[in-house]
């Protein structure tokens, strides 16, 4: 509690003070037993020049009087600034100032037991104020520090600061190092601090890593070390020799598993993790690396050790045995090979390990012969096929890739085909197709008929669409490529007969002999109503000289069951349509003589009440359906009636005279 009282006191008075004065000195002064303290002090108003201090009094562990209101403590120091005397040398607290902007300070020598608050009590007319810093006084002097502003790496220039917060230019000291390099030493007074420096700049090896580094401070009056201070060096560095071993027995082949392995000697930081130029392989961040199956082209193998930096491996060679490699046809001509002429197929490869190979050839999947080079004294077509060449060593065989080997020649063996092949119906298609044999293909076709006449079609298939009896026959074709040309023999095209055609045609035959039987029946009617006609006339001709009439009566038609049976039957829905004529007859000659050989029996069994010499005549218009059994030759005709003459005679009427007989009025 009791330094509360002085704090909150001090704090007063500077807070006071600020409004006035500025000071400006360190806090806090580091020195040892027997060394002296430099303190570097500037002051200023701040109410503008012209005001100047006039007394200074520096305490030492001071404290305030709060009835008396004054500073209480030992005096170190006393002494009015308006006079211009120096202080004198030989006194232990120096004022090393002036009255207008200085206040620096010396004690020399320190003591331990001045360490504590020394408090700077400064007037200036009216005003007073009070700066306070804190003294640290130890028996022996304290170690410096070394301070590395940045990582240490391996060939990196690197420059390390050791410190002393302690300078005072009545003792001097120095800083060395352990370590050589390039040293710069330097003093550091201000009222923000009070030092003594050295920078050492050397250019790390990974050597150096693990090693000490000590800055020692030296009194050179006396030729002693005070104090020092080491540090061990930790010097970043890749790793180092890093070197790849192949743990598998040789000779490799082609397709065995390799296990390699990655070595080094020195890393900082640890080595984390491991990187190999091997593609294919597994696990690439591992110490160990497994090819699964080395390929016949694996390229040289390293490793990469890494920490914060990665170092590589010098590479190693896997040697692989392996089959040859990359076997392929060359051919002579390279242009094309036409029939008949001279051809040469060599054999090649890139490369074999082992060298010692032998070749081999084959057509078609079947072992051909041996040897490098096959040669075709002259080409036929025939020997067009897929070859294949085969070189192999003590480790394996390899193929080339095939090579169609394609004889160019005219068109040939051409043929005419039908589809479909067994005929064809008319009104269906029919497509003809040219085949041939020919490389390269046929690139133009003719197409002629039975009588080689040209049909002016040029492609491989002629499409009949649809077909016709007329194009039945024989057709062949041509076919040219750009090295000559080729006919087929002549095949014939068949077409039957389709239904229609053929119900059609048996058609027409029953329709022409239904009209021979038709023609037929109208002869024998013709020949039958001819015969009637005579009759009729010459019946005429026995009543010429006789005149009759005849007299249109428009009648109701007779129901049904009224009409006489011969009248046919009754069709309500014609009723208005239906006429009726009485004809009248004077009975002549002939009429009488026929009704007397009828005999006296018949004749009395007509009634009296008729007229012997009339005859009547029923005369109907007929219409579709107005009477069964009737129907008329000409359907068209609406002026055809059709009459029943009944002759009425004096007595019976004979048998033969029962028959009812139609005779056609036109109006």
């Amino acid at each position: 509690m009791h330094l509360l009282g002085p704090s909150l006191l001090l704090l007063e008075y500077l807070a006071f003070s600020d409004s006035a004065w500025n000071f400006r000195h360190p806090k806090t002064l580091y020195a040892w037993d027997g060394a002296c303290v430099w303190i570097p002090c500037t002051y200023s108003s701040v109410k503008g020049g012209g005001h100047t201090l006039d007394n200074l009094t520096v305490y030492h562990n001071f404290t305030y009087d709060k009835k008396t209101k004054h500073y209480n403590g030992t005096i170190l120091y006393n002494k009015s600034l308006k006079t211009k005397e120096s202080t004198p040398s030989q006194e232990r607290v120096q004022f090393l100032g002036n009255n207008r902007n200085n206040c620096t300070l010396l004690i020399n020598p320190v003591k331990v037991n001045d360490s504590g608050l020394l408090g700077l009590r400064v007037t200036s007319g009216t005003d007073k104020w009070m700066a306070s810093l804190n003294l640290s006084i130890s028996e022996s002097a304290p170690q410096p520090h070394i301070e590395l502003h940045q990582e240490i790496r391996e060939d990196q220039e690197v420059t390390v600061t050791c410190s002393l917060n302690f300078a005072c230019r009545d003792y001097q000291v120095h800083l060395q190092w352990s370590l050589e390099g390039s040293v710069a030493t330097s003093t550091i007074l201000s009222p923000e601090r009070v030092a003594t420096q050295s920078h050492l700049s050397f250019q790390p090896k990974w050597t150096h890593d693990g090693k000490n580094l000590t800055c020692q401070l030296w009194d050179p009056m006396k030729q002693r070390i005070l104090s020092e201070k080491t540090v061990l060096l930790e010097v970043k560095h890749p790793p180092k020799g890093v070197t790849t071993v192949i743990q598998n027995p040789t000779p490799i082949r082609e397709g065995d598993s390799v296990t390699l392995s990655c070595t080094f000697n020195s890393s900082n930081p640890r080595v984390t993790r491991y990187n190999w130029n091997s593609p294919g392989s597994q696990d690439h961040t591992s110490q160990k690396l497994t090819i699964q199956k080395v390929t016949w082209d694996a390229q040289p193998v390293k490793c990469e050790a890494c920490n914060q930096w990665c170092s590589w491996s010098p590479s190693v060679n896997l040697n692989v045995l392996y089959a040859p490699r990359d076997v392929n046809i060359q051919i002579s001509p390279n242009t094309e090979i036409q029939s008949e002429k001279r051809v040469l197929l060599q054999c090649q490869y890139s490369s074999s390990r082992p060298a010692d190979v032998h070749f081999f050839w084959k057509k078609d999947g079947s072992l051909l012969k041996e040897g490098k080079t096959l040669t075709f004294g002259q080409i036929f077509p025939e020997d067009s096929g897929t070859y294949h060449c085969l070189v192999n060593n003590s480790i394996g065989q390899t193929s080339s890739e095939a090579y169609e080997l394609q004889v160019l020649y005219a068109p040939r063996r051409l043929r005419v085909s039908i589809s479909p092949k067994d005929g064809v119906v008319e009104g269906k298609t029919a497509v003809l197709t040219c085949e041939s044999d020919a490389n390269p293909p046929i690139s133009h076709y003719d197409w002629f008929d039975g009588k080689n006449q040209d049909l002016h079609y040029y492609g491989q298939m002629l499409r009949l669409e649809p077909v016709k009896l007329q194009h039945a026959g024989s057709y062949w074709c041509r076919g040219t490529n750009r090295l000559g040309q080729s006919q087929s023999p002549p095949t014939t095209l068949t077409v039957y007969y389709s239904a229609a055609t053929i119900s059609r045609r048996v058609a027409l035959g029953v329709g022409f002999c239904l009209a021979i039987f038709l023609l037929a029946i109208w002869g024998v009617k013709l020949q039958r109503s001819w015969k009637r006609i005579q009759r009729q006339q010459g019946l005429q001709e026995s009543s010429s000289g006789q005149s009759f009439f005849v007299r249109n009566l428009k009648a109701r038609r007779t129901p049904q069951a009224e009409r006489p049976a011969s009248l046919g039957c009754y069709n309500p829905v014609m009723e208005d349509a239906v006429s009726y004529a009485t004809l009248s007859f004077p009975l002549g000659e002939t009429d009488t003589r026929r009704l007397r050989d009828a005999g006296s029996s018949e004749m009395r069994e007509i009634p009296p009440s008729r007229d012997d010499r009339v005859t009547y005549a029923v005369v109907q218009n007929c219409q579709v359906a107005d009477y069964e059994n009737v129907t008329p030759e000409v359907l068209d005709d609406e002026g055809i009636h059709y009459s029943e003459l009944v002759h009425f005679g004096n007595g019976k009427r004979a048998l033969a005279q029962e028959g009812v007989e139609y005779v056609t009025l036109k109006h």
